[in-house]
């Protein structure tokens, strides 16, 4: 057992109370949380539409687990058939890994699908402040070499980018593909970033969850899906301020613009028409930089994923396949 790893909690029964618990402080509406099940079996069936292929047929093996692992408490979610490409998806800042829920029919079919809430996130331990880059990049390669994941691709959105980026630099072999959504080489400056770190330090998440939610969906998507927003809005409501604020720190000093072209990976870019936090020039400007990369731009705004989720899986998918 590799030295980092602590302490695999497989429970099923305590991941499943406690994923209840979550479910019930996050949400606090069965209403919204149905219409949000809804939502993630009509994603499926339209991303199959698509890509109008067959999902891939072996033994499936889905779990809800904690493990201890580089030096915090992970929770995470293995879905999928074993012996299929490794897919790893990493939320956005303040998110849990239910902002991925749309995606599990569709990916969970085709990939050993990894969800994981990153450190200060969601059900994982809150460590001590300011995160890197370097340290949830390596929480990536230290919870997928746990899990036995050794090859993967890998798929971040916003902050979820920023790690791949570092993954991109610096995870070698171990990575196969990587496809960045909503993401830039530089997002926001210093200035931003600090006056957000001192507002939710000092005021807690709920003028920054409002801020956010304005600008990870259109007027649009959010007046014809508001349960769907509430959800996403509960979550961010329930990050712990103070691991939200270490987490601003890692997309406030990352800086990758001078280094995109040590990325050899195949990678794909999703960019999103409306989205005013990483825009379609910032993805332009990793595309200019990074050999073997593409640009998908889709009708949506920051959370392309939930915003426009069928389109999103077909290109994850068509990427991941080709």
């Amino acid at each position: 057992m590799p030295p980092f790893v602590e302490r695999i909690c497989d429970d099923a029964n305590l991941a499943s109370r406690s994923s209840a618990r979550r479910l019930d402080a996050v949400s606090g509406r069965a209403d919204a949380w149905n219409a949000k099940r809804a939502f993630i079996g009509r994603a499926g069936s339209k991303a199959d539409a698509a890509t109008g292929k067959e999902p891939i047929r072996r033994k499936r093996e889905d779990r809800m687990a904690f493990i201890d692992v580089n030096g915090h408490r992970c929770r995470y979610r293995l879905d999928g058939p074993e012996g299929a490409p490794v897919l790893v998806l990493s939320n956005s800042l303040g998110t849990t890994l239910e902002m991925w829920d749309a995606q599990r029919p569709a990916f969970a079919e085709r990939f050993r699908l990894l969800r994981y809430d990153t450190r200060g996130q969601g059900e994982s331990q809150v460590t001590p402040g300011p995160y890197s880059a370097e340290l949830l990049g390596t929480d990536v390669l230290a919870l997928t070499e746990a899990l036995g994941l050794i090859q993967f691709s890998y798929c971040g959105l916003s902050m979820g980018g920023v790690i791949g980026q570092w993954l991109g630099l610096n995870a070698g072999s171990r990575l196969r593909k990587l496809i960045l959504c909503n993401s830039g080489a530089r997002i926001g400056n210093d200035e931003g970033w600090n006056a957000r770190i001192a507002a939710v330090t000092k005021d807690g998440m709920a003028e920054t969850a409002s801020g956010a939610i304005s600008r990870w969906f259109t007027p649009e998507f959010a007046a014809a899906e508001p349960a769907i927003v509430d959800a996403v809005r509960q979550q961010l409501l329930a990050c712990d301020p103070l691991g939200y604020a270490a987490n601003c720190a890692v997309v406030r000093d990352a800086d990758f613009r001078a280094r995109l072209g040590e990325i050899r990976h195949p990678l794909l870019l999703i960019a999103g028409s409306r989205d005013p936090v990483t825009t379609i020039a910032d993805a332009e400007f990793i595309v200019d930089h990074v050999p073997h990369a593409q640009l998908v731009v889709l009708d949506t705004a920051h959370l392309s994923n939930i915003g426009a989720r069928a389109a999103f899986d077909a290109a994850v998918i068509a990427f991941m396949e080709r």
